[in-house]
């Protein structure tokens, strides 16, 4: 691999001649939501990578230190002991061997790729995953999320003071109106500025696609985030009326690709908002696989943002295991 993306100079000339077939697109993603449905084995392992790519996500306004200890635990123990066991998952090292990617110093075999919170509750996650005895990273949202209106000072202030606070990965939000007025330079220089200020810690740039008003604009935003230095592009704060859609999933996929065939640097992708179902995340995993191939499909490179997904994954284990129905109390910390 070549490491982690530097960033580019600003090259206008990347964008300028941009088209997007939008019929193309949408006819394409829609086979791909159509094709081959995976069951048995085949669909437990497959969700089992899902959850290994989960960034398991609180941002409510009601957020405590107790909930935020709470998810850090379902980060640890995403799916029942018992459940994999009986799919011979539960070993650390079975699991480092069959590329899990997932390991993060958990007593099982499986945890989930991080844990995202905003600011203020950063500490909080930090200590509970450091009192659990694993590495699982803590991820915050910042940049004047989720809108972005903030002033771009108060905006760096608030990335270092996350990164202080011992977040490991950013989840920065672009301010889309320099996206709708054509303003590039602004936005790679914005970008840029908030990927000096993560130093250390990786930075993925949210789009909030569904107010970008074209494809199009979705795909130069794409490049423009990966020339200033993202390590990942998000599509969605999840607090906009339209999230993640797979249409823009293969648009910002297709701009990852160019951008890894110009430069040799392979950025992440994380869609975000609305992922809800084991399903969805199945269909994702796939879009992922068919766009960018393989190497693609490990935290390092692809997450999922959610916050109910993981319960709905977990039920599925569970019917897969026992061949029935999960009750309320027999996955309590869903």
């Amino acid at each position: 691999m070549a490491g982690r993306n530097p960033g580019t100079e600003l090259d206008l000339g990347w964008i300028s001649q941009v088209h997007v077939n939008r019929p193309a697109i949408e006819r394409h993603a829609e086979e791909i939501k159509k094709g081959k449905t995976v069951t048995g084995n085949w669909q437990a392992a497959w969700l089992l990578k899902a959850v290994t790519c989960i960034d398991l996500t609180t941002l409510s306004g009601d957020d405590t230190p107790s909930n935020v200890h709470r998810l850090c635990f379902k980060a640890k123990h995403p799916i029942r002991e018992d459940l994999l066991e009986a799919l011979d998952m539960h070993d650390k090292e079975r699991c480092k061997k069959m590329a899990c990617s997932a390991y993060n110093g958990s007593t099982y075999g499986i945890t989930v790729g991080a844990v995202c919170v905003y600011p203020a509750r950063v500490i909080d996650a930090v200590n509970a995953l450091k009192a659990a005895g694993c590495n699982i990273p803590v991820a915050s949202v910042a940049a004047g999320f989720p809108s972005g209106q903030t002033p771009l000072e108060i905006k760096l202030a608030e990335i270092k003071l996350a990164v202080e606070y011992g977040a490991r990965e950013i989840d920065i939000v672009i301010s889309r109106s320099l996206v709708l007025a054509g303003q590039w330079e602004g936005l790679y220089e914005e970008i840029r500025q908030c990927r000096e200020a993560c130093g250390e810690a990786h930075m993925k740039t949210i789009l909030s696609t569904g107010e970008l008003g074209s494809l199009a604009n979705v795909y130069k935003a794409s490049m423009i985030a990966m020339m200033a230095g993202s390590d990942f592009i998000k599509t969605s704060t999840g607090k906009e009326v339209e999230n993640a859609t797979f249409p823009v999933g293969v648009v910002m996929m297709r701009a990852i690709r160019e951008f890894y065939w110009k430069t040799g640097y392979k950025v992440g992708f994380k869609p975000a908002g609305g992922i809800r179902t084991a399903k969805d995340a199945i269909t994702w995993l796939m879009l992922v696989k068919n766009e960018l191939g393989v190497e693609w499909l490990t935290p390092e490179l692809f997450r999922l943002g959610a916050s109910s997904l993981l319960e709905d994954i977990e039920k599925q284990i569970f019917y897969h295991v026992t061949g029935s129905y999960a009750l309320q109390h027999d996955l309590a910390m869903a």
